[in-house]
């Protein structure tokens, strides 16, 4: 089904001139006046208003006021010969996606109304995915979108149920620790405890003595029995975070208590301790090449890893970044008394461009800080560390023959010119720079396509033509 859009302007060549242009896009409704055009409003399911400011002796203005007034809202966009920045502001102010002048482009234009409504599709899949995630007992803290995370939610919820071991791997920061506590909470295990152990943060002795416990006078200042994390845990899930950085010893102590006895002795006694618990390991090293090196056992290796799970570095799944940020923001100015501001268009670019070589933790910390530096009405490049900033600076590549847009400057919103530039340079990287499949993903011509992307090349070399000039065969 293809979305809907309702044209409002008082010049029926106008009027008539879009539908042709975009009716093989779109479901296209036309309207001369503001109550022809909430007739449509009132008896269509309208996705996208195109009004122009001036209708006569009306003011397009009120178009905006009562299309958004509606209960399934549509975006709206203005149209109009009046351009300005007055006129941008006061039509943003009430509500307006973007704005448009006359004579339109109606290449650009179609580009214009399929980013507002991939926008206002997107919108709606964060909600009902946070609704979804709400609903996932377990996965509340886990965020993301993307194939890649959607693929773990669905093997956390397969394996949750089982008691198989399960090896989760990745760089530090990815969230390890919040996909084990998601296992835990989804499994018949979830009333009992879930206990973690970081175990680079033990010597070889002490490590064996905090997994297993020991009797009184074990070692010098053992002054009482101490019970250790297996029995701490048992009944429940017990994470062994940074498995990979254990000792041989421990290595076989381990190996036995995840045999079918299930049991141990505590250091310095004798009588065996059984236990029913599932074990969740994780690691940022690479084990099967530690096996191979004679690092690591194998039989080990192969009874932690039952099950699989790797989790993705932030850079490998950057369409989740806007829904993180907003999650942290949120979090950030709550946890700090401060309010809620959200984040410039040129400020997303930068955190989405950087590589994040410290993954989800150093994502919230960046984010914090802002939070906590910022001190006009929104967040802004500025607020960001200046690492981030440089980071993403330094990032563009150029691809399909075309330079990835530099960001903007601290505190900017992206232009329309810009923003449209970025729409096709992600869809080339998307497509592996396949131009046919870009131009696809865009809905536009291929044709099209490389037209706007020799302007882009020119416009690199500073030969860009004027970009409000209309195509002969493409304006209204």
């Amino acid at each position: 089904m293809q979305p809907t859009i309702l044209i409002v302007d008082d010049e029926k060549h106008t009027r008539e001139g879009l539908r042709t242009s975009l009716e093989d896009s779109f479901d296209v409704y036309v309207a001369s006046d503001i109550t022809s055009a909430m007739n449509v409003l009132e008896n269509e399911q309208v996705d996208l208003v195109l009004t122009d400011l001036r209708l006569g002796g009306e003011d397009g203005m009120a178009v905006i006021e009562k299309a958004l007034a509606r209960p399934h809202p549509p975006v709206v966009i203005m149209m109009t010969a009046y351009g300005g920045v007055d006129t941008a502001v006061e039509a943003m102010k009430r509500g307006a996606y973007d704005f448009v002048t006359k004579p339109l482009n109606i290449d650009r234009l179609e580009i214009l109304i399929k980013r507002a409504l991939r926008s206002k599709r997107v919108e709606k899949e964060v909600v009902e995915l946070k609704q979804k995630v709400e609903k996932r007992f377990g996965l509340e803290r886990l965020i993301g979108h993307s194939p890649v995370m959607e693929e773990i939610f669905d093997t956390v919820k397969q394996v949750a149920p089982s008691r198989a071991s399960v090896l989760i791997t990745g760089e530090s920061g990815t969230g390890k620790e919040l996909i084990a506590q998601a296992i835990h909470g989804l499994s018949g295990r979830a009333r009992e405890k879930f206990v973690a152990v970081h175990m680079a943060a033990f010597s070889a002795q002490l490590l064996e003595s905090e997994l297993f416990g020991h009797e009184k006078g074990a070692f010098t200042g053992a002054i009482e029995r101490r019970i250790g994390r297996f029995e701490q845990a048992n009944g429940g899930t017990l994470f062994l975070d940074e498995i990979g950085e254990i000792d041989k010893n421990t290595q076989v102590k381990l190996l036995r208590v995840l045999g079918e006895e299930r049991s141990f002795e505590r250091v310095g006694g004798s009588t065996p301790v059984k236990v029913d618990v599932r074990l969740v390991a994780a690691t940022n090293r690479d084990l099967e090449k530690m096996v191979a090196a004679g690092d690591f056992r194998d039989d080990l290796f192969f009874r932690l890893s039952v099950v699989r799970l790797h989790m993705p570095p932030l850079r490998e799944r950057r369409e989740d970044i806007a829904l993180i940020v907003a999650h942290f923001l949120k979090v950030a100015a709550e946890e700090n008394g401060k309010p809620y501001r959200e984040l410039t268009a040129d400020g997303l670019v930068a955190l989405e461009r950087y590589p994040w070589p410290g993954n989800i933790r150093e994502l919230r910390a960046a984010i914090e800080r802002a939070v906590v530096m910022a001190g006009g009405p929104k967040i802004t490049l500025r607020d960001l560390p200046p690492t981030v900033r440089e980071g993403a600076a330094a990032a563009p590549t150029t691809i399909a023959g075309v330079k990835i847009p530099a960001i903007g400057k601290a505190g900017g919103h992206l232009n329309l010119q810009e923003t449209e530039s970025r729409m096709i340079v992600r869809a080339l990287e998307e497509t592996g720079g396949n131009v046919t499949k870009a131009a696809k993903i865009l809905g536009i011509s291929r044709r099209t396509m490389h037209r706007r992307l020799a302007e882009m090349r020119s416009e690199e070399t500073g030969n860009a033509s004027d970009p409000t000039t209309p195509s002969p065969s493409h304006g209204v």
